[in-house]
């Protein structure tokens, strides 16, 4: 992760919610006041965001409360299988910063826990094929690293991070264009070559054509099983395969039993439940 853009997420994230001030806090917790709290797995599930959180206390103790000794110390590690009751880790010094910076810490690590948690899920489900499970830009607006980061603790993979750094032709573009041909012909003229060319097909005669115009990878948009085994077929050896389109768990089995080298899952990071998470303060 580029941890100067993760500070300026967690920061966003603090002045956000602490805006002028935790009134609350700062009106019924003595400043030199210091407890011991625990932050605690409710259920079954895969951690990630232990040193997001970590940074979220420094940031409220060093920026906000102005206070040097502060401490978090992680019992668990991103990408561990965690049990309820299981603790994370403790955070020890002022209860001002731990009762200020407690809930944006606990957002972020029950978001990208959820997320991590959800794609392993889908991890274990095709582990007895080729598949890897990647995920999509269906990600919140401003936490696109953070949750990225997260589907890859989860044992996922990462598709292209923005419009910047790949080259996927899809529908609109192809309609827009006036073809497949003629996208893959632009795109090819201009691309450096260090970029690779993916193209959407809603059709097994598309994907020829997407594979005649020479398409180094084939997304396979919301096609049956059947129609996906006669693309891998058509793909061999000539580009990679992509299924897409409203994977679930409830087809993702067959999906990846087609024999496509990825499967694109936006629900990864748009529909992910977040882990249930708390810290309990003692003493």
């Amino acid at each position: 992760m580029n941890y100067l853009e993760i500070e300026d997420i967690v920061r966003r994230a603090l002045i956000e919610d602490i805006g002028s001030g935790d009134i609350t806090t700062e009106l019924t917790i003595p400043s030199e006041s210091v407890s011991n709290g625990y932050i605690i797995a409710k259920e079954h599930g895969i951690v990630a965001g232990i040193d997001v959180a970590s940074l979220v206390f420094g940031l409220t103790a060093n920026s906000y409360y102005n206070v040097d000794e502060f401490l978090f110390t992680a019992s668990a590690t991103d990408g561990d299988v965690v049990e309820p009751g299981q603790t994370l880790a403790l955070v020890e010094g002022s209860t001002r910063v731990i009762l200020t910076a407690e809930r944006v810490a606990l957002n972020i690590m029950q978001r990208m826990s959820g997320i991590a948690t959800r794609t392993a899920k889908f991890v274990e489900m095709v582990a007895h094929t080729k598949a890897k499970i990647i995920d999509t830009r269906k990600t919140t607006p401003g936490l696109r690293m953070l949750e990225k980061y997260s589907v890859r603790m989860g044992g996922g993979s990462n598709h292209r991070f923005g419009l910047y750094d790949a080259v996927l032709i899809k529908d609109n573009h192809i309609q827009a264009c006036g073809g497949i041909t003629q996208a893959i012909t632009s795109a090819k003229t201009c691309a450096p070559h260090t970029v690779k060319i993916e193209v959407e097909t809603d059709t097994v005669s598309q994907v020829e054509e997407a594979l005649a115009a020479g398409a180094d990878m084939i997304l396979l948009d919301n096609m049956t099983p059947e129609m996906l085994r006669q693309a891998v077929d058509l793909c061999k050896g000539k580009a990679l395969t992509e299924a897409s389109g409203g994977i679930t768990e409830e087809t993702i089995i067959s999906i990846a039993e087609a024999g496509v080298d990825l499967i694109s899952i936006g629900a990864l990071t748009h529909s992910a439940r977040a882990l249930d998470i708390s810290l309990d303060i003692i003493g």
